[in-house]
């Protein structure tokens, strides 16, 4: 039992011994093929075959030519009996034959043959001055041809040209009458300002207390402090003088007042004629975001409809888009516009914009401004340049200041600065279709001593409308 193991033992050994071996034996025999040298071989260059030397590369088809001419098939050569290919060895020439003269001759004797050709050939020379003549000849035939068509054709009926089309503008509304027609845009002033004072009027004996609630109501309504004392007193002095027995003497009396208050004798008149050959000039300012540019566009549209011709100035060089805004505002209403490089002098801008408006003969040129806070000191010294450069070319007839109605008290310290750089002449309300209270209106005119001429009431290209003092207020009291 002990011998047949062992003997197994030395059998397993023997085998592994055997594996091993085989395995070194294959190792090695990789290890010599994976061995780079860079010794040079003495071997021969191996002869490669004409399939290798192109890269094994093998066309699918054979090439195609297209003839330059005809084709002529080519049928290869048929050989008789007797015919022999093999080439014959050529003779060597002796050094003593001369061969020069028989050469010699026999250029001659082509080039006498040439000649005989040629001139066999040759067509006959033709002068040039007899061409010429046949060929003026010719074209004065033809020429006299020509006219005589021309004379026995009768002329084709001139069709008229299409006159150019003008340029598409949209229909403006009549300026008369808009702040009557724009009413209804005033329902949230007339609720916040007539409708208030109106019903405490109507509502019995007007003891301190309901003098104290009108006050309050004036206040509310951005009337201030100053006018609204002076209406109060004004409106205490009617009834106690008239007395009021009914609703629409209270009415009557408020209106009163309220006019009295909107200052009527003001000249309300915008400057847009030209005078001494030079057209009005309309300088529009004001902070950012209360509606300059739309105002200026609006004001076009009214000044057109009225049979102005009217040149738009786009200084606003700061603003993303001012220009093209200004410039699609012209183009509506049929206004040429001058603009500048974004980013350029907007003193620049406004002089060649009146430069070119007294060139064109204009009636009037109204110059779009950029919009800057009031407390900006260099925006605001900015401003008065673009107003001096102007007037070194025609006088400045309108400052109109642009203010947002919905922001109350902070639009008259806008005011009074503005003021004080451009001298306005004018104000421009704007958004009083909004939260706006209308008391700003009378408030503006009382601090400022410079009248409201223009109202907007709206979004709508026609929503502006001249400041009319009696209708503003009907539309406030509803009546």
């Amino acid at each position: 039992m002990n011998m047949t193991l062992l003997w197994i033992i030395v059998a397993i050994v023997v085998v592994v011994l055997i594996l091993i071996g085989v395995l070194v034996a294959v190792g090695n025999r990789r290890k010599k093929a994976k061995t780079v040298s860079f010794d040079r071989k003495d071997d021969a260059p191996k002869e490669l075959t004409q399939q290798e030397k192109s890269g094994n590369y093998q066309a699918a088809g054979g090439f195609a030519f297209s003839p330059a001419g005809t084709a002529q098939p080519v049928s290869e050569p048929v050989l008789r009996d007797d015919q022999d290919l093999t080439p014959r060895e050529t003779p060597q020439a002796e050094p003593e034959t001369p061969v020069f003269e028989d050469v010699a001759e026999d250029v001659i004797a082509d080039d006498a043959d040439r000649a005989e050709i040629e001139e066999t050939t040759q067509e006959p020379v033709i002068d040039p001055r007899e061409e010429a003549e046949e060929a003026a000849e010719a074209a004065a035939s033809t020429a006299d041809a020509a006219a005589e068509a021309k004379e026995q054709t009768p002329p084709p009926a001139a069709e008229p040209a299409p006159a150019p089309a003008p340029a598409p503008t949209e229909e403006i509304a009549p300026a008369a009458g808009r702040l009557g027609r724009l009413r209804g845009n005033l329902s949230r002033s007339q609720n916040a300002l007539g409708q208030g004072l109106l019903g405490v009027l109507t509502a019995g004996d007007l003891d301190e207390d309901a003098w104290e609630e009108i006050e309050d109501t004036l206040i509310m309504a951005d009337l201030g402090s100053a006018l609204t004392m002076k209406v109060t007193e004004s409106l205490r002095h009617k009834f106690a003088e008239r007395g009021v027995t009914s609703e629409a003497e209270a009415r009557a009396m408020l209106r009163e007042t309220l006019i009295e208050a909107g200052r009527p004798e003001l000249d309300r008149s915008i400057k847009a004629v030209p005078s001494e050959g030079k057209p009005a000039v309309i300088l529009v300012v004001g902070v950012n975001g209360t509606g300059k540019t739309t105002t200026t566009g609006k004001l076009a549209r009214v000044l057109v409809s009225m049979g102005h011709k009217v040149l738009l100035g786009a200084a606003d060089t700061f603003r993303a888009a001012a220009a093209d805004q200004l410039e699609t505002w012209g183009r509506r209403v049929g206004a040429t516009t001058v603009r500048g490089k974004e980013g350029a002098d907007p003193a620049a801008v406004a002089f060649d914009a009146v430069a070119r408006g007294v060139e064109e003969r204009a009636d009037v040129v109204i110059i779009d401004t950029a919009g800057r806070l009031h407390t900006a000191t260099g925006l605001m010294d900015q401003l008065g340049k673009v107003k001096r450069v102007v007037e070194k070319k025609s006088a400045v007839d309108e400052v109109l200041l642009v203010l947002d109605a919905t922001v109350g008290q902070n639009g008259l310290m806008q005011a009074r600065v503005f003021r004080e750089v451009v001298d306005i002449t004018g104000v421009v309300l704007t958004k009083l279709d909004g939260t706006a209270k209308g008391g700003i209106v009378f408030q503006v005119q009382e601090e400022l001593g410079v009248p409201v001429k223009l109202v907007g009431l709206g979004e709508g290209a026609d929503h502006l409308a001249p400041f009319e003092v009696e209708g503003f207020v009907d539309a406030l009291l509803g009546s």
